[in-house]
């Protein structure tokens, strides 16, 4: 089946994760530096979730634009990717408010994590479906990267109970790993 409507709904989804994401940001209380300080941890854990859901966008456009279409079983990983997104926004605004607690801070690992294993699934079923020697096998291959931000975030969810600023600060390098552009999608069609 073609992947068009899989693709203007997960777009329309992760639209309305990002909205409720910045309709979550709280206003100053007072309209000084101070007031605007006081904030400054949910702006910052919006800019990080922001990058995710952003990520995550950009990476679903290059995987379907490499598909040639879909089956029912990659419009349920797919719906799978989209239920941990769109937790993002509850975990965002729970962590905002308790940057120094360590189960927000964890369950946010955990929702990045579930997303990366969604991830993993939606792109293996894809590669299956494609064919092992299609452009889309050639472009994913092991996913070191998906593997081991996995990894960076279990870890995070582990050590959010002892020092939950160190679980952010692996949060945002792993999220920041992910600006440097994937080109093995756009390589691959290129070569084919």
């Amino acid at each position: 089946m073609g992947k068009g409507r899989l693709e203007a709904f997960s777009d329309g989804v992760i639209a309305i994760i990002i909205t409720i994401m910045v309709l979550e940001l709280k206003r100053p209380e007072d309209l000084s530096l101070a007031g605007l300080l006081h904030i400054a941890p949910h702006i910052a854990i919006y800019a990080l979730s922001f990058l995710y859901v952003g990520i995550y966008w950009n990476n679903h456009h290059h995987l379907f634009h490499a598909a040639r279409s879909v089956t029912g079983a990659i419009l349920w990983a797919n719906l799978h990717l989209l239920f941990w997104l769109s937790l993002v926004p509850f975990a965002s605004d729970w962590m905002g408010e308790n940057t120094h607690a360590g189960l927000p801070v964890a369950l946010y690992g955990v929702i990045l994590l579930m997303c990366g294993v969604a991830y993993g699934i939606l792109a293996r079923l894809l590669v299956r479906h494609e064919g092992q020697g299609s452009a889309m096998a050639r472009a994913i291959g092991k996913d070191s990267k998906t593997i081991l931000s996995n990894v960076g975030y279990a870890v995070a969810i582990g050590l959010a109970f002892v020092w939950p600023l160190a679980s952010l600060a692996i949060y945002a390098l792993v999220g920041l790993g992910w600006l440097i552009p994937d080109r093995r999608i756009e390589r691959a069609l290129q070569d084919s």
